[in-house]
């Protein structure tokens, strides 16, 4: 009696097993798009929010009407000025000049004023430099400031040192030009609106003899006082 292979009813059918691979890639697509809607709504939940803080400054500064800063020059005083010809082509030029200036603030909220710079020029000549340091000012309040300009032992040389020395030797009268800008910004909520400028030009002619301040005048943004 001979024995038969035993063969199996796939290997017999000729049937195979298929492997069909898992749904991966569906499952990255649907957690990418997931990612990018929470990212749109983030940020038209933040540019929501930025338009209405940005709409409540505006109502709150048409509310207050922010005005422009009042800052004027009271007075001119010459500390020191001396012009000391040291060659027949040159000339050492020193002056202190005090200039006190007001500043009025008519709003409702508090001026922040930055760091201003004043230039002392001779003929369009720089000689020397005098700082206003940042400070702060309440609504509804006046206040002074003083500024020193300082010009030591500047030198002068040819037509310029010729010219000083003939305006003070002859004429007694030496006229100097003061420039500068100050810069200021409303303070609404802690938050600094944008900066407004007031630019400062003072003539200011003295006199070496009396060691004085003879005549003065300051233009203000165009507006001459």
């Amino acid at each position: 009696m001979t024995s038969r292979p035993i063969t199996s009813a796939a290997a017999t059918n000729g049937s195979h097993h298929h492997y069909y691979p898992s749904n991966t890639s569906n499952s990255s697509s649907s957690s990418s798009a997931s990612f990018r809607g929470c990212c749109c709504c983030l940020f038209l939940l933040f540019s929501f929010l930025a338009l209405l803080i940005l709409a409540v400054i505006l109502v709150i500064i048409l509310a207050v009407k922010p005005k422009k800063p009042q800052f004027e020059l009271q007075q001119v005083g010459l500390q020191y000025m001396g012009i000391n010809p040291t060659t027949p082509s040159s000339a050492v030029v020193s002056v202190n000049i005090r200039m006190l200036f007001s500043s009025s603030n008519d709003n409702k909220v508090g001026i922040k004023y930055t760091d201003s710079r004043f230039t002392v020029m001779y003929r369009g000549i720089p000689l020397g430099r005098g700082n206003l340091p940042a400070f702060s000012q309440p609504a509804h309040s006046v206040r002074r400031i003083v500024v020193t300009i300082g010009v030591d032992r500047v030198n002068l040389l040819q037509a310029d040192a010729a010219n000083l020395v003939r305006d003070a030797s002859l004429y007694d009268r030496v006229e100097l030009r003061v420039v500068g800008d100050v810069g200021a910004r409303i303070r609404i909520l802690g938050i600094n609106s944008p900066g407004v400028q007031v630019s400062v030009d003072c003539t200011i002619a003295i006199s070496p003899r009396r060691q004085a301040v003879i005549s003065k005048q300051c233009g203000f943004d165009g507006l001459t006082v």
